[in-house]
């Protein structure tokens, strides 16, 4: 009987090993990153042997597949669109970053534009994205700027911090197959069956929590604070290398006593004009919506853009573009060559 467990163990162990071993030879890109939730700095992004870099769904970052030169093409302005779902469109080419390459190539400008726009990103990961995509020397950012990502932000922070180090009770969650388990456990059981005040008391949170989150004051004021400091000290990454930094406050609409359609920034004009400055500009979804009438045709719910709506966005960039930005990118083009 003895020998029977010992064997059954050697062959569940072996078994074990092999899986291991299979996925991480075989899906290395699957678990680089896989459970750090968005906070791995590299995750989605695979720099081949041939110079080119993908884009790819790893890590917490959910990219639209692309695929780009390490270096910047010559004569060309290599843009990157980073923020949340907003920007990231309902596809790859209707989104605003998707024409926006559109519109600039009908201005005569022969542009780049890689949209690395991920759901739920609120300041902390997009300031990651922004940081490794200063690596692709970009002649632009566009930062899509969004206050209403910070609960997702902070829950997967936690997240990624649950089994760091080297603890021997850790180890289990070395262990990728163990570490899959445990994450479907918590997303599709412990999330879903457990009363809401354990899963606050344990660090574990849904949907629900997120309501009650957006109803505490003193919670959205914290956030706010971080939003701004973040915000501030992503823009100040960009000054740093002398890229020139587009951000685009966000607008939400709503209905007005069941009438009339109305557009509000939540206060992020104020914060992205308290950083505007050399080489960063203000594109304000508010500004430019309003001037339209039946604005709610070009939002698909309070915060998403029909593709009408990524159209019109598209074409306000190229129109700041290549009015405000065309000589100083022209000149770090050269300058870069």
């Amino acid at each position: 009987m003895r020998n029977l467990v010992s064997a059954a163990f050697l062959l569940a162990l072996g078994l074990l090993l092999a899986a291991e071993a299979g996925v991480r030879l075989f899906l290395p890109h699957g678990v680089s990153g896989r459970f750090s939730y968005g906070y791995d700095l590299q995750a989605g992004f695979v720099e081949q042997g041939n110079g080119q870099v993908k884009l790819v769904r790893a890590g917490g970052r959910r990219f639209y597949p692309q695929t780009f030169s390490y270096q910047r093409p010559p004569d060309c302005w290599r843009i990157l669109v980073i923020g949340d779902s907003v920007p990231r469109g309902p596809n790859l080419t209707a989104s605003y970053a998707g024409r926006l390459q559109e519109e600039l190539s009908l201005r005569n400008i022969r542009s780049e534009v890689i949209n690395m726009a991920i759901p739920g990103y609120g300041a902390r990961r997009c300031q990651l994205v922004l940081r490794q995509g200063l690596k692709y020397e970009p002649n632009l950012i566009i930062l899509h700027l969004n206050d209403s990502n910070e609960f997702e932000d902070e829950r997967e922070y936690r997240r990624s911090l649950e089994f760091q180090g080297w603890h021997v009770k850790h180890w289990p969650m070395k262990v990728f197959i163990f570490a899959r388990a445990y994450e479907i456990k918590t997303e599709k059981i412990l999330w879903r069956l457990i009363p809401e005040k354990i899963r606050l008391q344990s660090a574990v949170n849904d949907a629900d929590a997120e309501v009650r989150a957006s109803q505490d004051q003193q919670q959205q004021r914290l956030w706010g604070d971080r939003v701004r400091e973040v915000t501030k000290a992503t823009v100040e990454m960009a000054r740093n290398r002398d890229v020139p930094l587009i951000l685009v406050t966000q607008g939400t609409i709503a209905q007005n006593n069941g009438a009339t359609w109305n557009i509000d920034d939540g206060g992020l004009d104020e914060l992205a004009k308290s950083l505007v400055g050399p080489g960063v500009y203000l594109l304000s979804m508010k500004q430019v919506f309003s001037r339209l009438s039946g604005i709610q045709s070009y939002f698909s719910d309070g915060a998403h853009l029909t593709r009408k709506g990524h159209e019109v966005m598209a074409q306000a960039l190229a129109d700041l573009i290549s009015s405000r930005l065309a000589e100083q990118v022209a000149l770090q083009g050269r300058a870069g060559r």
